[in-house]
């Protein structure tokens, strides 16, 4: 189980009608949306790991506080939640150390796992690999293995597995769920998905892809998407306001039907978990992406 920790105007959905520079402006809803979750997780008993955003927890560190008094993995989301593939080398790696280090000091432990905004390390940001090992990021989950207009790399693995950066350097890398249907890749991680497809549908997909239950898939969500409340820019375009606000009504309760239905633990227990079901990795298990 995931959280992506941003507010609704980070989204790249609605970045043509919101300007970063606009953000601390506007009124924030992340903190109450996020103790939500954090209230709904402690009814379940489930923990989960936390991506928070540096810009988040640069104005909220009692939120990230309490999430990890909670027993939650907290791990980075970057700071600024702009597509990687936009930003210089050097961009990336200052708002990137930014962001850990922030996180670090809130939490007093290391902050080891990564996840890009809108998950886009692609064929063309490969580059950010090595930054995030160099940082000392040891774990990625921002690779969707499908098409996708903002993100995605087409046929890199679907379980778990060790990538080599172009440097050489190793992360363990957790991809975002899909499933095989008629022999199309379709994306069940959550998010738009999990609240634009029917949830017997999601949670068929969901099923298939984790192989009833014995393979670990990854879930994600953001507190926005519990929100309907939330402001409208009835000014962005029809397709990114089907994206954004889709079923914001009705995700809250889906999510508790999810929590119901499968077992959820953090990106890093469920890593291990799946370790240790294999055999040691030998060279040839190790995947370069290009």
């Amino acid at each position: 189980m995931s959280i992506d920790v941003e507010d609704y105007f980070h989204v790249a959905a609605l970045a043509q009608v919101i300007r970063p520079d606009q953000w601390g402006d506007l009124p924030s809803r992340v903190e109450r949306n996020t103790e939500q979750l954090l209230a709904l997780f402690e009814r379940h008993n489930v923990r989960a790991t936390f991506f928070v955003l540096g810009w988040v927890a640069e104005r909220y560190p009692g939120l990230v506080r309490k999430l990890a008094q909670g027993g939650h993995e907290i791990a980075s989301h970057g700071y600024s939640h702009q597509l990687i593939y936009n930003q210089t080398p050097e961009v990336f790696r200052e708002e990137t150390q930014r962001a850990k280090a922030l996180l670090e000091d809130q939490v007093q432990r290391p902050v080891r796992g990564y996840r890009a905004a809108s998950y886009s390390i692609t064929r063309q940001s490969l580059w950010a690999l090595d930054i995030l090992a160099e940082l000392g990021f040891t774990w990625d989950s921002s690779i969707f293995p499908i098409h996708h207009d903002r993100y995605g790399i087409p046929g890199s693995p679907t379980a778990p597995y060790t990538l080599e950066t172009p440097a050489g350097h190793q992360l363990q890398e957790f991809p975002l769920t899909t499933a095989k249907l008629f022999g199309v890749t379709i994306p069940a991680a959550g998010g738009g998905y999990f609240r634009q497809f029917p949830y017997p549908l999601f949670r068929f997909l969901f099923h298939r892809a984790s192989d009833h239950g014995r393979k670990p898939q990854m879930f994600y969500l953001h507190p926005w998407e519990i929100d309907p409340g939330q402001p409208r820019y009835n000014n962005a375009s029809w397709f990114s306001r089907f994206r954004h606000y889709t079923n914001l009504d009705k995700c809250e309760s889906r999510l508790e039907r999810l929590l119901t239905d499968f077992r959820f633990g953090t990106v890093s227990d469920s890593y291990t978990d799946y370790q240790r079901q294999q055999p040691e990795a030998s060279p040839d298990q190790r995947v370069r992406l290009a």
